[in-house]
């Protein structure tokens, strides 16, 4: 990883992050905002280190892994169907995918958001901007092919059942029928909590699996949108004849472009901003 900037002691001479911070940045505990910084930004240049196959193959594997998500929202709401509880129950669903992705250590676009943005805003340069380019290009294309295989497996296949699929699809309507202004604007506080989870993961050691539950939880009951999960809603409906591409490849752009704006625009400048001068 490239460290933080070196900082000076009173003396003058040029002295790395206190022996405490650096001990943050391995260990994960106890960390300040500077270790924390430290260590997104490790796992961030790592990423854009890995080969291209690599990443491909973890996004199609998060691209299915997330729409577990879809199917565990479309099961609960098949078996609470008629109860006052369905909503809130059902939604609980939604978190199933992001524990997956997240503890899998798999390729999700919207972590990209933080992770990959994190380098570029310490070390500018058009060298990085092209491997953050490159790393959103191949992930997020990797992770649209993972969800339309995975709706096409429920859909054509049968790997789920037919009942689940339709449940699956009535929970799906919700995102198809929003103005393409809702789903940009949705999206940006979507945007904003994934990459809160992934700047708090690594103070959270064996919570890590709650944080994860509380913030996605959070993200369906409100019906935020994510361009991920959204794309395999998008798809089945799309297979099913119940949403046209046009309007779906909309709304998926929309999505995409309040994600970033959340993620990036908004969590990663401030992580950023916060800690710029302690980096100098």
């Amino acid at each position: 990883m490239s460290a933080p900037r070196e900082k000076k002691d009173k003396s003058g001479n040029n002295s790395p992050l206190t022996a405490q911070e650096r001990k943050d940045v391995r260990d994960h505990h106890s960390l300040s905002s500077v270790s924390v910084y430290a260590v997104v930004h490790r796992e961030g240049t790592e990423e854009l280190n890995r080969p291209a196959t690599s990443l491909w193959w973890s996004g199609v594997a998060a691209g299915i892994g997330i729409s577990t998500s879809v199917m565990a929202e479309g099961i609960l709401h098949k078996l609470f169907e008629g109860s006052p509880h369905q909503f809130a129950i059902e939604n609980l669903g939604y978190t199933v995918g992001f524990v997956l992705v997240i503890l899998g250590r798999l390729q999700l676009f919207t972590e990209n958001t933080i992770t990959a943005i994190l380098p570029l805003l310490t070390h500018r340069s058009l060298n990085m901007l092209w491997s953050t380019l490159r790393i959103w290009a191949i992930v997020f294309i990797a992770n649209l092919c993972g969800t339309f295989l995975a709706a096409s497996l429920g859909h054509f296949v049968g790997t789920i059942p037919p009942e689940y699929v339709d449940g699956m699809a009535a929970v799906s309507h919700h995102y198809a029928n929003l103005e393409l202004s809702q789903a940009f604007s949705l999206g940006i506080t979507s945007g904003f909590l994934v990459a809160a989870i992934v700047w708090m993961i690594p103070s959270a050691r064996g919570a890590a699996f709650l944080v994860i539950i509380m913030f996605t939880y959070l993200i369906a009951i409100g019906n935020f949108t994510h361009v991920i999960a959204g794309s395999t809603e998008l798809f089945l409906l799309a297979m099913r004849g119940e949403v046209g591409l046009s309007q779906a490849a909309a709304l998926l752009v929309c999505t995409l472009l309040g994600n970033i704006a959340g993620g990036t625009g908004l969590f990663a400048l401030l992580a950023y901003g916060q800690v710029a001068r302690e980096l100098e």
